[in-house]
């Protein structure tokens, strides 16, 4: 798909469709008011008897209009102009796509508001992209038509072709989690980060299973020894800037598969798991992001893979496994394998010399009993970087909040065989447990760990978006490298 600028007036360009943006307190954009100039009066008319209430992401399509070259005019409500965000702007541009892309369409133009920030393009352009791409993978005939090309009236090329690489990133990410685990599986997983790097020019290193037990990772081979599908860990560098500067570490769950291991899951609880890689796809999407913007920071991407299956040699409750640290765990939970996953991978971030680490895992259903579907769970070790991660969050409009670390919760995973065990006492705080357990890993590193479990997967669709993967963090991960300080 091509983003273009569009230079023509919304009445007059040659398109399948147009998108005009109308703001609910009443400031008409020029080209609200051209267009209502031109077809006499229409729009005013539609406003006063409230049939358009430019209310946030609500649509009035408009066909045929006298006077305009397009034969369909899809209003789009931007809602109030004060309140107008990066994050709304990109879900009103994705809402509009998603809508015009049930059947397919060459060329179509949106007019929202010229006196929009560069940022503000940039966040609808990458709403373009992922509002025309759903989840119909393997559907015969597809719900879904991306456009040939689309005009944005008022945004630069330069604002656009960034827009794009987001939306395209945040789509990859998309991708990967809707995939079913038949076809991304830990090697599959790694072919495609390789791919990712070949495009981008990225280092990249695949440790395999030998190189996994050359270098102790003992707990994550032991999530992997239920499967026939070898465990893998991934790690990619991007070098924006100097040799000397420490890199920022990004590092992602990718449980390719949960069953739950030997803590079964049951049927419904595991429908979705081929979803629980969610935080290594983002971290892969966010990395090709960072690469082709040519963002000035170094950054090293971290991806542990493994399948939780059953079997006789899955690992078993009451077993002791030894991390790549050292560190002794003791297992309580095969379900609460994720954490057991990302402690050899944080490890080998804090060995990669990391200056700051974050970590994305659909970690706890825990985090999602206290903050919804819709909302990520932040928790951290350092107060500075983590406003940093949820300040960037907050610029594009993903939602966020942090949930406290005090020490007391790291009481409930000491062992009295082990070092740690991994899982708190009973089902309350199990979120933040499960942070100070990944806590253990990451020594004095500044470090945030986000918890997507509810957020990286929607059930139902929402007007901006198809069911399934989101996406979700890949839009904030790019922020704080763009901001990184």
């Amino acid at each position: 798909m091509k983003l273009l600028p569009a230079t023509e007036k919304i009445t007059e360009i040659d398109a399948d469709a147009v998108v005009l943006g109308i703001y609910a307190d009443g400031q008409p954009t020029a080209h609200a008011v051209q267009f209502d100039q031109v077809t006499d009066g229409l729009l005013g008319r539609l406003l006063e008897a409230k049939e358009i209430t430019g209310k946030t992401n609500k649509l009035v399509p408009l066909l045929a209009v006298a006077g305009v070259r397009a034969q369909l005019v899809l209003v789009v409500g931007l809602g109030e102009k004060e309140k107008l965000t990066r994050g709304s702007a990109y879900r009103v541009a994705a809402t509009a796509a998603r809508r015009l892309s049930l059947k397919q369409r060459q060329r179509v133009a949106m007019y929202f508001d010229d006196a929009w920030s560069d940022e503000t393009f940039q966040a609808a352009a990458a709403g373009v992209i992922t509002g025309c791409q759903g989840q119909d993978l393997y559907r015969t005939e597809k719900k879904r038509h991306p456009f040939g090309e689309v005009l944005l009236a008022g945004a630069a090329a330069e604002e656009l072709s960034q827009g794009q690489i987001v939306g395209e990133a945040v789509n990859l990410a998309r991708q990967l989690v809707n995939e079913p685990a038949a076809q991304i599986y830990p090697e599959s997983f790694a072919r495609q980060a390789q791919e990712v790097a070949d495009a981008c020019q990225l280092e990249c290193e695949i440790w395999d299973q030998a190189r996994l037990e050359a270098e102790n990772c003992g707990a994550l081979l032991a999530v992997a020894r239920g499967s026939v599908r070898p465990a893998r860990l991934v790690i990619l560098r991007y070098q924006g800037a100097g040799a000397d500067q420490r890199p920022l570490a990004l590092v992602g769950k990718g449980v390719t598969f949960d069953s739950g291991g030997l803590s079964l899951k049951p049927s419904d609880g595991m429908l979705a798991m081929k979803c629980d890689m969610a935080g290594a796809a983002a971290v892969l999407a966010a990395l090709q992001a960072i690469a082709r913007l040519q963002l000035p920071v170094n950054v090293v991407a971290i991806m542990g893979l493994v399948e939780n299956m059953v079997s006789g040699d899955s690992y078993k409750l009451g077993d002791v496994l030894t991390a790549r640290s050292g560190k002794t765990i003791e297992i309580h939970n095969t379900d609460a394998e994720g954490r057991v996953v990302l402690a050899d991978a944080l490890n080998v971030a804090v060995e990669q010399g990391a200056t700051k680490i974050i970590d994305l895992a659909t970690l706890t259903g825990a985090c999602c009993v206290a903050l919804g579907n819709d909302v990520v769970g932040a928790m951290a070790n350092d107060q500075a970087w983590c406003d940093a991660v949820t300040g960037a969050a907050q610029n594009v409009g993903e939602p966020i909040w942090q949930l406290p670390m005090f020490p007391e919760y790291g009481q409930q995973i000491k062992s009295q065989i082990a070092d740690i065990k991994n899982v708190g006492e009973g089902r309350w705080g199990g979120a933040i447990t499960a942070a100070k357990f990944l806590e253990e890993f990451v020594d004095d590193t500044p470090w945030v760990h986000l918890d997507i479990a509810g957020p990286s997967f929607l059930e139902k669709a929402k007007p901006w978006m198809d069911g399934g993967g989101t996406g979700v963090m890949v839009r904030t991960l790019i922020e704080v490298a763009r901001t990184l300080k």
